[in-house]
């Protein structure tokens, strides 16, 4: 009997899973591996809501397993360690493993190589549509603009998606540690696992995605992003299931899993754009700690704003438009650094992804990739526009549940008890401005109702 061991990591899916479909195909029996490695809690990622997710992921994920006549092996510790020892145990001749982009998975990949020589095999395509480095522009190592990336992409050859094995043969006699329970923090945490994720992809409507996905009351995005975060579905399944079925809906929904492969291709090549300005602007950030707090919390007494924060705190998600309105007002109104919001997103997004959420967060403050980046969301004018009759406002910020229409965005006229806005409506680009020296050199912030080219910072498509 061979072996082959299918080292779980991102990738927390039977359906079009490279990792597990080679390790089936090498192998008469296969050891599906998770290992809960406590490096991740070292760095600050193993956020309450992150962890209670990959707890129902992995449960959903082992009784999956177990209905093909397999099991998941669940060990703690070093994941490089972890398999090679599994791999002893089982006598495997193979360990599979999906290729990641950030710093953290790339120090991963090199311990698994090490310790596994050849054994190892790392499998592209699996997180993404497009595996990153493979279209690039000519001269450099990844693409800095959004458009002619997603051109590229367009074109690129793909791999034909796998379906789900019908029977997996495992060994006997490997340990296996119990599956981790956890508590989230926000109590409206979508339902983890592979089995959750391609209900929620059954039951979205994806042809009304291209007119619902920035109205904020409407909730018409697919809310998919905390799976493909975790792998429970393939990008690259979603993408070839979105241009078979066609339209505009699928047609925007797959430019969306554009922007997700462009910036884990730009974060693959620029590993340090996870914790530094990708591109550096004038000026220095403004800092003032009641104000971030406020921002936090929802008290920045501007509904629109304060309703997405509001949402953030309970779902541990956040739709894509308010992640653009709040993102903005953080770094463009208030001028903050983008990390104190990125650092926020992360300790409660179930989404919270360092590819998207970095990246995103520095397009939206102008240090990332965006062409235009003084541009400026006005909340009042994007509350007008997506949030006509407030019903958003109204879902989460209750005590303005009592305003008609549109008056819920302009509290300070009829509900004085509401937070003052932390920056006067006809000031709301005045920190930005001079801060980057606008005035002086004539330019001038972006339309400050514009839509903004992407989705906002986060895991995307949310979208």
């Amino acid at each position: 009997m061979t072996v082959a061991v299918a080292l779980f990591t991102q990738d927390l899916r039977l359906h079009d899973n490279p990792v597990v479909h080679a390790a089936h195909r090498a192998a008469d029996q296969v050891v599906p591996l998770f290992v809960l490695d406590p490096d991740v809690a070292a760095v600050g990622f193993a956020a309450p809501n992150r962890q209670a997710f990959l707890a129902a992921c992995l449960a959903d994920l082992d009784a999956s397993l177990r209905r093909i006549g397999s099991r998941l092996v669940l060990r703690h510790g070093d994941p490089a360690e972890q398999a090679a020892r599994v791999a002893a145990e089982a006598g495997a001749d193979t360990v599979h493993v999906a290729a990641g982009v950030s710093g953290f998975t790339r120090r991963r990949e090199t311990r698994l190589r090490r310790l596994l020589g050849r054994r190892l095999q790392v499998h592209d395509a699996v997180l993404t549509v497009v595996p990153p480095g493979l279209v690039t522009p000519a001269g450099r190592d990844h693409y800095a603009v959004f458009t002619p990336y997603h051109r590229a992409w367009l074109q690129a050859p793909r791999r034909a998606p796998h379906g789900a094995p019908r029977r997996l043969d495992t060994p006997d006699g490997i340990g296996s540690a119990e599956l981790p329970t956890s508590r989230p923090h926000s109590p409206g945490l979508p339902p983890g696992g592979e089995s959750a994720a391609r209900e929620q992809w059954r039951r979205w409507d994806v042809d009304s995605y291209a007119d619902l996905h920035d109205a904020l009351a409407a909730d018409g995005t697919s809310r998919l992003s905390p799976y493909l975060h975790f792998g429970c579905l393939s990008a690259g399944e979603l993408a070839a299931r979105a241009q078979a079925h066609g339209g505009g809906g699928a047609e925007a929904f797959v430019r969306q899993l554009a922007w997700r492969d462009f910036h884990h291709q730009l974060l693959a090549a620029r590993p340090e754009a996870a914790h530094r300005d990708y591109r550096a602007r004038e000026g220095d950030w403004h800092r003032d700690e009641r104000e971030a707090d406020a921002w936090r919390e929802g008290r920045t007494g501007y509904p629109i704003v304060d309703a997405g924060m509001r949402q953030l705190e309970h779902e541990g998600w956040m739709h894509n438009r308010a992640r653009l309105l709040t993102a903005s007002f953080l770094t463009k109104t208030l001028y903050h650094d983008w990390r104190v919001g990125a650092a926020h997103f992360l300790r409660l997004l179930v989404d919270g992804d360092v590819a998207n959420n970095q990246l995103n967060w520095q397009w939206v403050a102008g240090t990332g990739t965006d062409t235009r980046p003084n541009r400026v969301l006005n909340p009042l004018r994007q509350a007008d526009r997506y949030d006509p009759d407030g019903a958003y406002v109204r879902r989460w910020v209750p005590e303005l549940a009592h305003l008609p229409g549109p008056s819920v965005h302009r509290p300070w006229l009829l509900a004085p008890d509401y937070p003052t806005p932390l920056v006067a409506p006809e000031e709301l680009s005045r920190r930005l401005r001079t801060a980057r020296a606008l005035d002086r050199s004539g330019a001038a912030p972006g339309p400050a109702d514009r839509r903004g080219g992407q989705s906002a910072a986060g895991s995307t498509p949310n979208g």
